[in-house]
């Protein structure tokens, strides 16, 4: 016969159980989580993967970084979905058009790194024309004004994040412009 204690056991554990899988879906919902208002960068690749982007190591004329969000909180970078690269460039702020202005801190602008025709990734730059290139389709975005379509198939621009700069830090002033990466019919 089970005794009354043995069933409480029981049943608190089966409720701690049933909790867990909550627990982890949480921190993947994190890490795929599009970047949110209030999210630092951390560098994606190379020798400095991880390192948490400054102003300065964003330097004027010099090749976009390819970052990821990090939740601030926990810590947690957003890479569980591709859809999270953003390319982050500094460009001269005369040379910055409209909206692109306001959206940028100090020059630095942000943008999807996923091309919005087939959602190529590995975009290349055009640092005089300050451009971004699709290595798919050739399409071009320009950089200064809002990663509008300049030439090629991609039917709209390039999802835009408004940055600002906090303690020396690069950190999102709110959520992409657009949705990320292709949208389909």
């Amino acid at each position: 016969m089970t005794d009354r204690r043995t069933v409480m056991k029981s049943a608190l554990g089966a409720g701690l159980g049933a909790l867990l899988p909550e627990v982890s879906l949480g921190q993947a919902d994190l890490r795929s989580a599009r970047p949110q208002e209030g999210d630092r960068f951390v560098i994606a690749d190379g020798e400095r993967k991880g390192a948490v982007v400054k102003l300065d190591d964003i330097k004027p004329g010099a090749p976009p970084l390819t970052v990821l969000p990090q939740e601030p909180a926990s810590g947690t970078v957003r890479d569980g979905s591709r859809l999270n690269q953003i390319l982050m460039v500094r460009i001269d702020e005369s040379r910055l058009m409209g909206d692109t202005k306001a959206r940028a801190a100090q020059g630095v602008v942000a943008y999807s790194a996923v091309c919005t025709h087939t959602g190529c990734d590995g975009l290349s730059w055009a640092a005089e024309q300050l451009r971004f290139k699709c290595p798919c389709h050739e399409t071009e975005f320009d950089a200064a004004d809002g990663a509008r379509v300049i030439s090629g198939p991609a039917p709209r621009r390039l999802p835009a994040l408004p940055l600002k700069i906090a303690d020396g830090y690069v950190v999102a002033a709110g959520v992409f412009t657009g949705r990320a990466g292709v949208i389909s019919p």
